[in-house]
C-alpha cells in the first residue's frame, strides 16, 4: 500500500536545527519499513502552528492534494498534535480520507501506534483529538493569565520603549532615564 507522512514543527528554531523534524521522519520511516508500506512523500511544515487548519498550511496542502488524487491508501505521523490541535478538522478530514478507504496512521502513543480502519482506531482518534484542542486551549489560557499578572505588577511585555525611560536589570519593570526625563521636562 501507498503512503505519505506528515511532519510538522511549530518553532523556527526547531525549523532550523532540524531536530525535530529529523526524529519524525527517521521513526516514521521505520514504521513504514516495518508495516510493509511504500511511502512516496514525506511532507513538511517547518515552523507552523498546528492551530492552523491543515488546509492553510502550505504543507497541508500538498498532502490534501496527494490524499485527494487517490494516490495513497495511508496518511503517517508520528503524533496528532503534528497535524491537528482543532478536533473539528480533524475530524471533518479523517472522515473525507475514511470516505475514500485512506487511513491514518499515528504512531506514538506510549509505544502503540492506532490506524483508523478499526473501531477501536477511530475512538481513540475521537478522544485523542479532543484532548490536542484541549491542550491548544489551555496554553492560550496559561498564556493569557500570566501576561495579565504581569501587566498587573507593572511588568514591560514588549514594544516599544516610551521616551523617557529604561528597562530595569529584571529585564521586565521600567525605571526613569534622568536624561530623557530633563528633556521631557524642559518640553
Amino acid at each position: 500500500m501507498n503512503a505519505i507522512a506528515y511532519v510538522r514543527c511549530s518553532t523556527q528554531e526547531q525549523a532550523d536545527s532540524g531536530l525535530g523534524l529529523d526524529a519524525q521522519v527517521s521513526r516514521i520511516r521505520a514504521y513504514a519499513t516495518m508495516k510493509g508500506l511504500t511511502l512516496l512523500d514525506i511532507v513538511m511544515d517547518a515552523g507552523v502552528s498546528a492551530g492552523k487548519p491543515l488546509a492553510t498550511r502550505e504543507g497541508g496542502r500538498k498532502l490534501l492534494e496527494t490524499v485527494s488524487k487517490r494516490k495513497v491508501g495511508a496518511v503517517l505521523m508520528l503524533k496528532l498534535d503534528r497535524m491537528f490541535r482543532n478536533a473539528g478538522d480533524c475530524l471533518a478530514t479523517v472522515e473525507r480520507w475514511d470516505r475514500r478507504g485512506v487511513s491514518l496512521h499515528i504512531l506514538d502513543l506510549g509505544g502503540n501506534a492506532i490506524d483508523t480502519q478499526s473501531a477501536a482506531g477511530r475512538f481513540m482518534l475521537v478522544v485523542m483529538a479532543g484532548v490536542a484542542e484541549m491542550e491548544r486551549n489551555l496554553t492560550r489560557e496559561r498564556t493569557r493569565l500570566a501576561l495579565a499578572v504581569k501587566r498587573a505588577n507593572g511588568q514591560r511585555l514588549g514594544g516599544n520603549l516610551p521616551f523617557g525611560y529604561d528597562v530595569a536589570p529584571d529585564g521586565t519593570t521600567l525605571v526613569e532615564n534622568p536624561d530623557e526625563q530633563a528633556t521631557l521636562t524642559e518640553i
